[in-house]
């Protein structure tokens, strides 16, 4: 993922180009799945200022599931994903 932040994928999100959304959305879902799951490690390091109130892996595996469907429909649709 580099250097790519949210901020960098707005204009991707914004396109007119569908397959530039498609693109802008699995990236912003990987971008949130990752810090989702820092934040976890951090927790288990006891690392945090705050009590998690719950557990966080099930929103991960969700996300971790929505990024299968969409590299699925960006297969099906000759999207390559990680070109951007």
């Amino acid at each position: 993922m580099g250097g790519i932040t949210l901020n960098n994928t707005v204009e991707m999100m914004n396109s007119k180009d569908h397959t530039e959304r498609m693109k802008a959305e699995f990236l912003q879902l990987r971008i949130r799945r990752n810090k989702l799951q820092l934040m976890i490690n951090r927790y288990m390091a006891g690392d945090l200022n705050f009590e998690l109130t719950c557990s966080l892996q099930s929103q991960v595996a969700a996300m971790d599931e929505y990024a299968l469907i969409l590299k699925e429909r960006a297969r099906l649709e000759n999207v390559d994903l990680f070109k951007y």
